[in-house]
């Protein structure tokens, strides 16, 4: 028999689904996609999810608001639920179904090792789904359809752990990073998840590393990020192309996740001088919501991601004391890793 060539397409008649060939397997195509709504919209859409963070400029109160928006439109964010638990640092991933927050800590506090989720299509509170390996927080997060992925948190540890969004349960080992730290950008393609650096202070690393989703095995070298150790930033893909969002003055950059290689700048925020902003993409835009500068740290912005070009004005997050600005959980039901 010969050999199956990378990128073959095939119609299974058992499943009556469409598979592609990649990385010695056969993995489902996802031909379906979530309606596109307005912001007005009560109906699921190509929904953004954020949830947790800290509300207020200097010693922040925590908060457990989520809120949501359409990506594929533009307005303001709207209100979704509560999780169970108030914190910061918490992160997020998600299918196209249900979205998970996990790990985070409350001021004067330790880390928290609790997963929670909701189901996107709907507004509601969170529901328990597990334990992280380790209480921690600013965990890395990638997911596909299957799994969700939480790499590295404060400790610092260097663990890479996973769970089946699909069902409730623990997280279960996957492997390791090669550095111990925290604060650490993750996004995907169906097959291949990307970590960018981190911040093993004193001093934040400038490394890009990958994973094959469906494995488990320890991290490998991807390339550098050219604007160099600068970590806690929004991420977001269209399954081809992975962004890392700004901080401070640095822009957005990006790589093209099959390959290896460092990333290319993109264009620049809105946010000027703006920290620990977050964000969420589907396969067109990744938006990009707070951050701790006072003049715009209810803004949400977004860049269209396979193009190259400055970030636009999309909304506000929700302007009242229950509302956050940085450090949030963010993920949605339409990213580039489905």
């Amino acid at each position: 028999m010969s050999a199956i060539p990378q990128g073959a397409i095939r119609f299974n008649t058992d499943s009556q689904k469409l598979e592609f060939y990649a990385q010695d397997q056969w993995w489902e195509m996802v031909i379906d996609s979530p309606n596109l709504g307005t912001s007005s919209d009560t109906t699921a859409g190509a929904r953004g999810v954020f949830g947790g963070g800290s509300n207020a400029p200097g010693p922040a109160p925590d908060t457990n608001t989520i809120e949501y928006i359409n990506i594929s439109s533009t307005g303001n964010a709207q209100d979704f639920g509560d999780l169970a638990r108030k914190g910061r640092h918490a992160c997020a991933l998600a299918s196209n179904n249900r979205g998970l927050f996990a790990g985070g800590y409350l001021s004067g506090s330790s880390g928290t090792n609790s997963i929670e989720y909701i189901t996107i299509s709907s507004t509601g509170n969170a529901q328990d789904f597990g334990d992280l390996i380790n209480p921690t927080w600013s965990l890395g997060s990638c997911s596909n359809q299957n799994r969700g992925i939480f790499a590295s948190g404060a400790g610092p540890y260097n663990v890479i752990q996973y769970v089946t969004i699909a069902s409730t349960g623990n997280a279960r080992d996957f492997g390791d990073l090669f550095n111990a730290n925290r604060d650490t950008m993750g996004f995907s393609s169906p097959t291949r998840g990307i970590f960018g650096n981190g911040n093993p202070a004193p001093v934040a690393l400038n490394t890009v590393e990958y994973i094959t989703i469906a494995s488990t095995g320890n991290s490998q070298d991807f390339g550098d990020l050219t604007a160099g150790g600068i970590y806690s930033r929004s991420t977001g893909s269209n399954g081809t192309r992975g962004i890392f969002g700004p901080r401070e003055t640095v822009p957005y950059e990006y790589v093209t996740i099959s390959s290896k290689g460092n990333t290319t700048d993109f264009g620049d925020s809105l946010k000027l001088n703006a920290n620990s902003s977050f964000g969420s993409s589907d396969r067109t835009r990744l938006v990009t919501a707070g951050g701790d500068n006072p003049t715009a740290f209810l803004t949400i912005e977004y860049v269209t991601i396979s193009t190259q070009g400055n970030a636009v004005n999309f909304g506000n997050l929700i302007a009242d004391g229950g509302s956050f600005y940085q450090t949030a959980g963010a993920c949605s039901n339409a990213h580039g890793g489905l």
